[in-house]
């Protein structure tokens, strides 16, 4: 019947050698046991050969039929399993797409709010700084008798001259204002994670670029020993430092940074001023390229 011989004494053996059809509902029975084919350790003495033939019973072909439906509803069960994995893995494959997604948009709506949020602030840094010149250039004339409406007009005049005269500005000092900017962005983002450091050289520089606009004609404030080990913690150490020196119009000579004399460019000096001046109050400053 295709049964190894171990298999068939030790069905004969356990149904007590009573008959074929109880030896066949024991295999079935037990056909999933791990010594299932292992010989009964008993001394038996069972004649399996026969030269006639074994008829074949209807319990017989029913026990077969049994055996032949287990495997099949088995090898289904197994299919079954294998097609609900794949398409579990396709729906993860799908959500991990969709999660990426949805990531990446959020990613551009934090971007775009970020750089109108600094557009925003500048706007009003620069606006307050406007309406402080025209309150001090108000309250001088004020202090020497004149009258406060006609100083009032006399500002809104100026400043209407002052807008005509930086309409007017030779190109290359707008495009200086947006390298020095640009540079101390550079400077911030080449620096992320260290908002302390950065801030520092910032502050720095503002105390340098101030004491030239304030003594132009002193020159230890136009001339920094690049060894200096202050200037290294703080400038010298972080990149884009003494480029944003250089473009102050700072020259490297020797172990020094130079500002000549005749080159001390006032307007340049007062835009990196307010440059760094952005650069500190701003929070949103520096975390996306413009």
């Amino acid at each position: 019947m295709g049964f190894p011989q171990a298999r068939a004494m030790r069905a004969l053996y356990y149904s007590g050698n009573s008959s074929l059809d109880d030896a066949l509902n024991w295999i079935v029975e037990h056909e999933n046991d791990a010594d299932i084919d292992e010989l009964p350790l008993v001394d038996v003495d069972i004649e399996i050969e026969s030269s006639e033939p074994f008829p074949v019973s209807e319990e017989i072909k029913r026990a077969e039929q049994l055996r032949d439906e287990n495997r099949k509803r088995k090898e289904e069960e197994e299919k079954k399993l294998q097609r609900e994995r794949e398409k579990e893995r396709i729906q993860a494959g799908k959500n991990l797409l969709e999660a990426k997604r949805i990531a990446e948009q959020n990613e551009r709506k934090r971007n775009l709010a970020l750089r109108k949020a600094e557009k925003e602030q500048e706007k009003r840094a620069r606006e307050k700084v406007r309406q402080k010149l025209e309150q001090d250039k108000l309250n001088r004339r004020s202090m020497l008798g004149g009258n406060p409406q006609e100083s009032h007009a006399a500002v809104n005049s100026s400043a209407i001259r002052v807008q005509e005269e930086r309409n007017s500005k030779p190109v290359y000092k707008v495009a200086k204002t947006d390298h020095l900017s640009n540079c101390l962005r550079s400077l911030k983002r080449n620096h992320k994670g260290e908002d302390a450091r950065v801030r520092r050289a910032f502050q720095t520089l503002l105390i340098y670029v101030g004491n030239v606009v304030k003594n132009p004609n002193e020159e230890k404030y136009r001339k920094i020993r690049l060894s200096n080990p202050v200037f290294q913690d703080r400038v010298g150490s972080l990149k884009g430092g003494v480029e944003f020196l250089e473009l102050c119009g700072f020259e490297r000579v020797g172990e020094f940074l130079c500002l000549p004399h005749e080159k001390v460019d006032t307007e340049v000096l007062k835009s990196a001023g307010s440059a760094l001046n952005t650069a500190i109050t701003n929070p949103f400053f520096g975390l996306l390229s413009t």
